[in-house]
């Protein structure tokens, strides 16, 4: 049974009752997710999950429910507890759905040819990247875990507003972690590579920046507490941006649980900042014609020239803001409704190689490597992180450093922004060129 015709038996099932509104959602995916250690396969997992959920609005009140059954008596158990919540919740005036639009045509989102590579090739993969890692250097001593992951999915939306949605893609992933050792010392690089098509995964690249990474960091010692200059290479810059990313959600910002609320035009931050959240982006990972409320998804200019410029919206905080939807309604699967969230969050790129932002550093450090992020205080924008990188002196690399700690305000860090590199790149939805702050606290001994 395809999805228009599992949402037409749903439909028969709700229409018989009376409500005001209603919203249906099919997902399908087909996943497979193995790992390889020591030459031979280690976990070997796939799964084709299905489910289907409904909303429901019956006087003011919005319910929901799911089902990963298509029988007949558990579709009509879903939609009788769709209705039950929804008669059950504090009636709201600002719940309802959106109408109809015209969905952008997206490329590159679904590789015909994936389900035709046969297992054995992905499996290959992976033990090539294994062996890649072990081969890049000498004092690489082991791999912790090398792995490979693909899904094809679709998704299939329809309301009472109008609203049609059908889209489908795949993705396909690839990572590794290498362990470095020189003596006593020890010290692991991770690296991992995405896209939609099987031959997006570049092994050799992902091999290359783990063991990379974790040889690069043999011989790390302890530096003085300072003030001074930090780069902040591209993977952390992304870190830290993941955690200003719940401030530009209008619902964080009409709550007051934003540390952007209120600042829509000011210069807050360096004018060599420009953010975007773009739904559309060719090769994102969050990349899909709709979100997941059938809303057209787009490339929404946040941030200019470090001018804050707008915050994003699903349709519910837009009508009681009183502004339109950015098609930032996101959901983790079918088993919950959806709720706000960023798509392809991004700063765009900068003009100065990546490799040059140290050039102008007389004594600073590159930072490679951050731990505890998510500690930071998403409101007020503070935090102190363990970090480790690179000490810099006289515009080079002066040696490894560890066991420092990275402390300050998140929109005083983006504040600081004196360059930006041209290396932008994804971590999951979230990306980043490499930057260069003009100073943060560094503690070390």
């Amino acid at each position: 049974m395809n999805a228009e015709h599992i949402a037409e038996t749903i439909l028969k099932l709700i229409t018989v009752r009376s409500c005001d509104g209603y919203e249906i959602t099919v997902g399908k995916s087909h996943n497979l997710s193995l790992e390889v250690k020591e030459g031979k396969v280690d976990t070997f997992k796939c799964s084709a999950p299905l489910g289907v959920s409904i909303r429901v609005l019956k006087s003011g009140g919005m319910g929901f429910s799911y089902s990963t059954s298509l029988s007949g008596s558990d579709l009509e158990r879903m939609v009788e507890n769709a209705f039950v919540s929804a008669v059950n919740q504090t009636p709201d005036e600002w719940q309802g759905f959106p109408g109809p639009q015209s969905y952008p045509e997206l490329s590159g989102l679904y590789d015909e040819g994936l389900a035709a590579v046969g297992e054995e090739r992905k499996i290959a993969c992976a033990l090539q990247l294994e062996r890649l890692t072990l081969q890049a250097d000498a004092r690489i001593r082991r791999v912790r875990k090398a792995s490979y992951d693909e899904s094809e999915y679709l998704a299939y939306i329809r309301n009472s507003s109008g609203v049609e949605g059908f889209s489908r893609g795949t993705s396909v992933s690839a990572s590794v972690s290498a362990v470095a050792e020189d003596g006593d010392d020890s010290q692991m690089g991770w690296d991992f590579g995405f896209g939609n098509c099987f031959a997006d995964i570049d092994v050799e690249r992902i091999a290359s920046g783990a063991a990379s990474r974790a040889v690069a960091l043999l011989g790390a010692r302890k530096i003085p507490t300072m003030r001074c200059p930090v780069v902040l290479d591209n993977q952390v810059a992304a870190d830290i941006l993941e955690v200003l990313a719940p401030s530009f959600l209008a619902e964080n910002v009409l709550k007051g649980k934003s540390m952007l609320a209120g600042r829509t035009g000011q210069q807050l931050f360096s004018r060599a900042v420009t953010i975007r959240d773009n739904g559309i982006l060719r090769g994102g990972m969050a990349t899909a014609p709709f979100d997941a409320e059938g809303v057209p998804q787009q490339d929404t200019l946040l941030v200019e020239d470090g001018c804050i410029m707008a915050f994003l919206y699903d349709s519910y905080w837009a009508r009681r803001d009183g502004a339109r939807s950015t098609g930032n309604a996101t959901r983790g699967g079918i088993r919950s409704p959806s709720h706000m969230g960023v798509t392809n969050f991004y700063i765009e790129n900068g003009t100065v190689p990546a490799e040059l932002l140290i050039g102008g550093v007389n004594k600073g450090v590159l930072i490679t490597d951050v731990m505890g992020m998510h500690t930071a205080n998403p409101i007020s924008g503070e935090f102190s992180v363990g970090a480790s990188g690179f000490l810099v002196e006289n515009g080079s690399l002066s040696c490894p450093v560890k066991e420092i700690a990275l402390s300050g305000n998140i929109v005083e860090l983006f504040a600081s922004v004196e360059r930006v590199g041209s290396d932008l790149r994804f971590f999951g939805s979230v990306g980043s060129p490499s930057l260069l702050v003009s100073a943060l606290d560094v503690s070390g001994q």
